[in-house]
């Protein structure tokens, strides 16, 4: 260990302040957290808490619904990332569709859908475009791709969200926010930093080494103790203050904000992006027209509550008992980002 880090080790472990509640704002960094041993060098005041940051774990589940209604009724091909084929919806995943006939074809980024559809041509084939900022700018690429190349058997089922929504939604369930450095490459450091001038909420973004994480959580530390709120770039290599002008470019030229429902939290307004009207024919839920879906996840899964920072995995009565990632119950166990997932591979069965 370097001096530089050593130092900040000592500074983490040596917190002796009033509770301290940092939330994660990042899937990775939840798992990153826990791969590097950071979890083991606090002390007892600092908790962190896994936030809504999983972006299958907030999909509702009358969007699994949907696809499934394409799949089954509409028989369309569905492409998807892996994670999603084994989230439960009311009563089945896509992948026990799957196992009944439906086409589920895993794909790994939007590009490879469209490409898929380009070359099944007889298959109507549907994207299922979960994500943040991050993800966001490669399904409008594939839809402009496709758009371009006239391709009419190709279009997206929209689950993306924004994360602004979210931070003002969970600014009370925290002390600081540890800021997601993949969403903060696309969106620049505008928004924290507002937050941090209103008094809404503090926070410092950073990337995902030991190094990185240890040096935000120092940050957080010192910045506190001033008694101000703030917002600090750690992660200058890649965050810059305007973000990435060309992917929010292509974005809004392709889609537009709409209300979304996040799992756990609700409707956020505007949280949502949905394709504009010039490109309806690419959107799935007005192609095929999919009756609206309600949803209704097990009830006894607190996956929800997970993702509102109320409690953590362990208090869950199904976690590693019924929902393990081979049977699991709810969407946080299913994803390599989900906070059960980090729990059951990393913290242990509590």
């Amino acid at each position: 260990m370097d001096p530089e880090q050593k130092k900040l080790r000592d500074i983490v472990t040596g917190y002796d302040g009033p509770r301290l509640r940092i939330m994660e704002v990042c899937g990775t960094h939840t798992h990153e957290i826990f791969r590097l041993g950071v979890r083991s060098l606090l002390p007892k005041t600092i908790e962190l808490i896994s936030g809504p940051g999983c972006p299958v774990c907030v999909t509702p589940t009358s969007f699994i619904d949907e696809a499934l209604y394409l799949a089954t009724e509409r028989h369309v091909t569905i492409t998807t990332f892996g994670d999603l084929v084994r989230v439960p919806g009311t009563h089945r995943s896509l992948a026990d569709a799957r196992s009944l006939g439906a086409k589920v074809q895993v794909v790994y980024t939007p590009l490879d859908a469209e490409k898929y559809a380009r070359e099944h041509p007889a298959e109507a084939v549907v994207f299922l475009s979960v994500g943040f900022e991050t993800t966001t700018p490669g399904a409008c690429l594939a839809v402009q791709r496709a758009k371009a190349a006239g391709i009419t058997n190709f279009s997206l089922l929209t689950a993306n969200k924004t994360m602004p929504g979210a931070y003002l939604a969970m600014a009370d369930a925290c002390d600081a926010y540890l800021y997601p450095g993949h969403v903060c490459a696309i969106d620049g450091t505008s928004v924290p930093e507002d937050l941090a001038k209103r008094g809404i909420a503090s926070g410092v973004v950073t990337g995902f080494t030991a190094k990185e994480i240890l040096t935000a959580l120092a940050v957080i530390i010192k910045k506190t103790r001033e008694g101000k709120p703030f917002f600090v770039n750690a992660y200058p290599r890649v965050v810059r203050p305007e973000g990435s002008p060309a992917a929010k470019k292509l974005v809004a030229s392709l889609m537009e904000p709409c209300d979304a429902e996040w799992r756990g939290l609700g409707i956020i307004p505007a949280s949502g992006m949905q394709l504009r009207e010039s490109y309806a024919s690419f959107d799935a839920r007005k192609k095929y027209n999919i009756p609206k879906m309600e949803g209704h996840a097990n009830p006894a899964c607190r996956c929800g509550e997970i993702l509102q920072g109320k409690c953590k995995p362990p208090d869950c009565p199904l976690f590693g008992k019924i929902c393990t990632p081979e049977h699991p119950t709810g969407a946080c166990m299913v994803s390599h980002e989900g906070a059960c997932s980090a729990w059951y591979q990393y913290g242990g069965i509590i």
